[in-house]
């Protein structure tokens, strides 16, 4: 059975969740790709391995990631029997729900029989008795926000979920469902959005500023902006990434000539700065105190290796932030 390296914890960096007492590490996984049932099981646990021997203790689901939906949880499920039930403890465990799961009009967005239904097979796929945060997936335009919050609160009560989170969420519909769920006396701690230096939707919509002020952590999904804040395309297209291989998120038609000459001034910056481009764009996530942690994916353990040392060394220079804004348009 795997066992833990005993200096795990030495050189990662736990931010507090806002105002709350849980404390995530700097870089999280995420398991949005590369843990369903077209990978291979033996790389999913060294990802897993790598992570946790380096200090990241937060795993990062949905009810649907695989392909097929539910794999990627199954898989996870798997893998914390058989080598990580000593360190359950030491974990946080998170899913969501809110985006189409099965057939049927109970099946999708944000209705209490959905949410719980689908955290009820959630833990059943992780083999859980309750995860440490559970999201609504995505803003529910029809649906009341007081029985979708009122969902979360269950959830908790329960004994299903430790806190409770949003994701996908603007400012305003924030600042709505934090008072329901203040209300409720719900835990309510962290907000999970995309945003890197490309994205920058949740300043633009309120939620980052609306989440400070609330005393809200946020966690950031796509950090990397699908790896186009890597160094895996400033020389084309290669044949095994993920715009040839899957495609249904990055799309050749995003590279534009335009795109790719600020990827490469972009990685020009990283190297004078002594970093790669891809620690670069994580550390300019995390570079206030406004953000938790950011979610990266992996298909390698060694890009795990080079992601973890976005948590070290924090620093920009004005003239830094001003060229990176001007090539993120």
């Amino acid at each position: 059975m795997y066992q833990a390296n005993q200096s795990r914890y030495e050189s990662m960096t736990y931010n507090r969740c806002g105002k709350s007492g849980l404390k995530l590490p700097a870089v999280s996984l995420g398991f949005w790709h590369n843990f369903g049932d077209t990978s291979a099981y033996g790389n999913m646990e060294k990802l897993c391995f790598t992570a946790f021997d380096h200090g990241i203790t937060h795993f990062d689901l949905a009810n649907n990631y695989g392909p097929e939906p539910g794999s990627a949880e199954k898989n996870l499920g798997r893998i914390l029997r058989e080598n990580f039930t000593p360190y359950r403890d030491e974990l946080v465990i998170s899913t969501k729900a809110g985006y189409d799961m099965w057939e049927g009009p109970y099946g999708d967005w944000g209705s209490r029989k959905y949410l719980l239904a689908s955290l009820d097979q959630s833990l059943k796929r992780l083999g859980l008795d309750y995860v440490d945060i559970f999201y609504h997936h995505r803003m529910d335009p029809d649906t009341p926000l007081e029985e979708t919050m009122g969902a979360l609160n269950q959830a908790v009560v329960s004994g299903k979920a430790l806190y409770v989170g949003l994701s996908n969420y603007n400012g305003p519909t924030l600042e709505k469902a934090c008072k329901i769920l203040d209300d409720l006396n719900c835990p309510f701690i962290i907000n999970q959005n995309s945003y890197n230096i490309f994205n920058r939707t949740i300043e633009e919509n309120g939620l980052k500023e609306t989440s400070y002020r609330l005393g809200k952590g946020i966690i950031s999904f796509s950090p990397l902006a699908q790896g186009m804040l890597t160094d895996r395309y400033l020389n084309g297209i290669p044949q095994d990434s993920r715009i040839m291989t899957d495609g249904r998120f990055l799309k050749a038609g995003q590279l534009t000539p335009e795109r790719l000459h600020s990827i490469q001034e972009l990685n020009n910056l990283a190297k004078e700065r002594g970093e790669t481009l891809a620690q670069m764009a994580l550390k300019w996530v995390l570079k206030d105190d406004m953000v938790t942690s950011v979610l990266i994916g992996a298909s390698k353990p060694e890009q795990i290796l080079d992601n973890i040392k976005a948590s070290e060394n924090i620093r920009f220079t004005e003239e830094e932030l001003k060229k990176i804004d001007a090539l993120s348009l």
